[in-house]
């Protein structure tokens, strides 16, 4: 019996099919998210992994839907995708692997069912973006997007009853990790035509969006870089509080997400005005001994 398998049965996944079913939310996660998969492969228990894979599957498969085509086609497919999920809660029945899998996952922890329709409520929000003029547009976009998003992961790792402070910081947590990913990631949004910093932001470092297309690095550039990324570290940092408020499964999972990206701020910064050519990445050595930290802080934990 593999590790994975292992992981079904201690999860209390034995039916044939519903194995099967996992596998697949399995092999979507490895295949897109693969360096996510093999943290939470590190570092969670085997009851707990197959029911987070899951979530992060339905996740996953949703940001595709809203993000993938025209808008008209992301539209449908979307709402149809929130029919068929809202369906399946409301009737205990699914012909669709992945709900399947987010059915057995809700059952055996309820405290998901919330936060799924939480997600389904406001996902939409993705469809209308297209950028941020300012600041306060890009908070309501954390707030209907990124956070529920998050959140499908955040609630299989803590206590039953997810109170106010825990959700806080998780939003405080999901505001660094995402501020991060926009000024990060900026070549490739500006390619889409969806550029993650507020104009405002972009106008108080005298840089324009048109510049930034152009591949054009203006004074303003590196300036903008470094106050982004700042904003990011300081959320991130005001996030390590997390772990500590998780059942203990969690928290050198929640500890090694941190660690890693405040390891890509500092890449992120050290890049500087190249961000407009590509994205930088922790370093491979600092990130594997984040890694190897947590596995022995988890293995502490389970003894």
């Amino acid at each position: 019996m593999t590790t994975w398998q292992r992981s079904l049965t201690a999860a209390g996944v034995r039916e044939a099919q519903l194995r099967n079913d996992y596998a697949h939310a399995r092999r979507l996660v490895s295949r897109f998210r693969r360096s996510s998969y093999l943290a939470a492969r590190l570092l969670l228990p085997p009851s707990v992994l197959p029911h987070v894979v899951a979530a992060t599957a339905v996740m996953h498969h949703g940001d595709n839907l809203l993000d993938t085509g025209p808008k008209p086609q992301r539209i449908a497919a979307w709402a149809s995708w929130e029919q068929r999920v809202r369906k399946a809660l409301e009737t205990g029945v699914a012909d669709d692997p992945l709900i399947r899998t987010l059915l057995h996952t809700v059952a055996a922890h309820p405290q998901l069912r919330g936060a799924v329709e939480e997600y389904l409520s406001t996902a939409g929000a993705e469809l209308e973006f297209s950028g941020f003029v300012s600041e306060a547009d890009y908070q309501a976009y954390v707030d209907a997007y990124s956070l529920p998003g998050f959140m499908l992961i955040a609630v299989l790792l803590c206590p039953e009853d997810v109170d106010g402070r825990y959700r806080a910081t998780c939003r405080t947590l999901i505001d660094g990790s995402q501020r991060l990913d926009f000024v990060n990631d900026l070549a490739e949004d500006l390619a889409e035509g969806r550029p993650g910093i507020p104009a405002q932001t972009l106008a108080r470092f005298s840089v324009t969006e048109a510049d930034l297309v152009a591949g054009h690095e203006p004074p303003g550039m590196r300036p903008l870089v470094e106050h982004e990324v700042s904003a990011a570290r300081t959320a991130l940092e005001a996030a390590r509080d997390l772990p500590t408020q998780v059942s203990a499964p969690g928290r050198a999972l929640l500890n090694a997400f941190v660690e890693i990206e405040l390891l890509t701020a500092d890449a992120a910064l050290a890049r500087g005005a190249a961000l407009l050519h590509g994205s930088a990445s922790p370093p491979l050595l600092d990130t594997l001994r984040v890694l190897r930290n947590a596995r022995r802080t988890a293995r502490n934990a389970r003894r």
